[in-house]
C-alpha cells in the first residue's frame, strides 16, 4: 500500500538535520516535495540532492518546500547535510514507517528513489518512482510541477 495521487498523504513527524519536521506544519506554508532516496553519501543520491540544493530557488519560485528522507539515522543525515551544505531538512525515518506508507520501500527494505508532492490540502498531487541509478533533475521536476499549475 502507498499513498497514491488523489489520496490523503500520511502525516508524520520526524527528526531531521534542521530540527523536527512535521508534514502538517509544513503544509501550513505550502506544498511539500518529499524526496525519498536510497542512501547518504552515495554517488547518485548525492548528485540528486546537490542538484536540488543548487537549484532551490526553482522550488521556492513554485512555492514548494523540499524535504529529503530515508530510514538512515539522524546522525548520518546530519553529517551528510553538513558535508554537502543541504539547505532543506534531511529527515530520519528510523523505523521506515513513513517510507513504507509512501510506497518508497523496495526489496529487502531498501528505499526506492521516489518523489511525492503533497499539496497544501494534504493530498498527494504527483509521484514519480525512478530506477535507483537515475533521478529526476530539477528541470524534470519543474516541468512536472508547472504542468500541475500549483
Amino acid at each position: 500500500m502507498s499513498a497514491e495521487v488523489g489520496e490523503s498523504a500520511p502525516d508524520f513527524a520526524l527528526p531531521s538535520s534542521r530540527g523536527p519536521v512535521a508534514l502538517k506544519s509544513l503544509l501550513a506554508k505550502g506544498p511539500v516535495l518529499l524526496v525519498f532516496y536510497p542512501g547518504d553519501d552515495t554517488p547518485v543520491c548525492t548528485k540528486q540532492l546537490c542538484d536540488y540544493r543548487d537549484n532551490l530557488a526553482v522550488f521556492e519560485k513554485l512555492g514548494v518546500q523540499v524535504v529529503a528522507l530515508n530510514p538512515q539515522s539522524e546522525a548520518s543525515h546530519q553529517k551528510f547535510a553538513e558535508k554537502h551544505r543541504l539547505p532543506f531538512p534531511v529527515a530520519a525515518d528510523g523505523g521506515g514507517n513513513v517510507t513504507k506508507a509512501y510506497g518508497a520501500r523496495g526489496l529487502f527494505g531498501m528505499t526506492k528513489r521516489a518523489l511525492v508532492l503533497v499539496g497544501r490540502d494534504g493530498k498527494v498531487v504527483w509521484r514519480k518512482v525512478d530506477f535507483p541509478l537515475f533521478y529526476e533533475t530539477t528541470d524534470d521536476v519543474r516541468g512536472a510541477l508547472e504542468r500541475l499549475r500549483l
